[in-house]
């Protein structure tokens, strides 16, 4: 029985006021105290941040100075002799890009598309990787280490510590990137191990690939990837979706093993669920299918790189990988078209926003100009979708009535 003067749900004192039962302000807030502070630390907030349109994985025993400028060079040959077909207004911009920063994020790999190698040989790549990284050979780089599984365990543990010994310190936009992750306890075991190597200045950040189902269904039927995230303290940066592992592992076919096979939806938009909110972001596949060949060959595997890269721009991932060279030109193709097509729209809208914020019948009016009642959480989408535009080269600032007040996030 609830005692009398007590609120029979929250158990709080009420406090008659004119005959009704009124709860403080105060009240409130111890009873949230624990709530709101979990939710502060567990969910920042997206990252503001630049974002890399692609990861580029390179095999770390092919890695050598002025990769980026070759692949550069390969890209723009390509187009070169198979004449990818895009606007003009798109032309300068990709090609400015081939030539100046055809890759963004590199990542130098220790596992499948290395293999397994004798230990002094990945001890030796391990530490000329090192030197490698440490001319920053891309705006953002990491390296991809073999699974914390039982049996590429050690060989993981002793190539990372390898390659931080001989790195000394962390370059800026630099991870770790752990594959085939199938469980919560690999995720802590891989923060101790950040502890562990880590050198006194900087922190040590990664990314996980979610290439096992284990990772969107564990075995009591919860899905562990939000205790993954949360048990990264706040080192956990990306979640990498790998198109085929996971594919395999869930028994499709090679033939249909793609980014856009219903099972590949289901596993990202899980993943996109699970970081919402966090900061941590959600990386898109591959298509393994390669523009090499002749015009014909080229020309339908830039079509279907174009269309998938496009498509998961419209899902919301901002990001994915590539395996070749030739697969820049789409990348940057379908990046560039797709902000361009949408930003005149986005900053109309966002523009009537901030006007009408603060007035409700500025809001009337912006509506009726726009064709769109847009509320605060929409327009934070519309600025984070100019941001992104501008940072990732498709958008100037001044372009459609863009300026960098509407580029501040809401």
């Amino acid at each position: 029985m609830t005692p009398a003067g007590t609120d029979e749900f929250l158990g709080v004192p009420r406090e008659p006021r004119d005959g009704a039962a009124r709860v403080p302000a105060r009240e409130l807030d111890r009873i949230l105290a624990a709530a709101d502070g979990l939710r502060r630390d567990r969910y920042p907030g997206e990252d503001a941040g630049r974002q890399p349109l692609h990861t580029v994985y390179v095999p770390a025993d092919r890695v050598r100075t002025g990769l980026g400028q070759r692949w550069g060079e390969q890209a723009l040959a390509a187009l070169a002799e198979h004449g990818l077909p895009y606007p003009d207004e798109l032309h300068e911009r990709i090609t400015r890009k081939l030539a100046t920063e055809p890759v963004e994020d590199l990542r130098v790999d220790f596992e499948d598309g290395y293999g397994r190698r004798e230990d002094a040989t990945e001890d030796a790549h391990a530490r000329s990787v090192a030197a490698f990284l440490a001319a920053r050979p891309a705006p953002f780089t990491g390296v991809r280490i073999k699974s914390l599984e039982p049996d590429t365990r050690p060989r993981a543990l002793r190539t990372l510590d390898r390659l931080l010994d001989a790195l000394g310190t962390i370059p800026p936009n630099f991870v770790i990137t752990l594959p085939k992750v199938s469980s919560v306890e690999q995720v802590e075991a891989l923060v101790w191990l950040c502890r562990h190597l880590e050198p006194a200045a900087g922190q040590l950040r990664f990314e996980l690939q979610v290439e096992m189902p284990q990772a969107i269904l564990g075995p009591d039927g919860v899905c562990p990837l939000p205790a993954m995230i949360h048990a990264s303290q706040g080192r956990c940066v990306g979640l990498h979706y790998g198109t085929y592992d996971y594919s395999a592992a869930m028994g499709i076919a090679a033939a249909y093993q793609s980014m856009e096979h219903p099972a590949a939806d289901h596993a990202k938009q899980v993943m996109q669920v699970a970081a919402a909110g966090t900061g941590v972001r959600v990386v898109d596949g591959s298509t393994n299918v390669l523009p090499i060949g002749d015009t014909a060959a080229v020309q339908a595997a830039w079509a279907l790189h174009l269309r998938l890269v496009r498509r998961g721009l419209e899902r919301g991932f901002y990001q994915g990988w590539d395996l070749h060279p030739a697969q820049l030109p789409t990348r940057y193709a379908a990046a560039y078209g797709f902000f361009r097509q949408g930003a005149p729209s986005a900053a109309t809208r966002l523009r009537a926003w901030l006007a009408g914020r603060d007035s409700a019948a500025q809001r009337d009016s912006g509506a009726r100009g726009t064709g769109y009642l847009d509320e605060p959480a929409t327009a934070r989408a519309l600025s984070g979708f100019l941001r992104r535009a501008v940072q990732c080269g498709a958008l100037d600032v001044g372009e459609f009535g863009v300026d960098r007040s509407m580029l501040e996030p809401l």
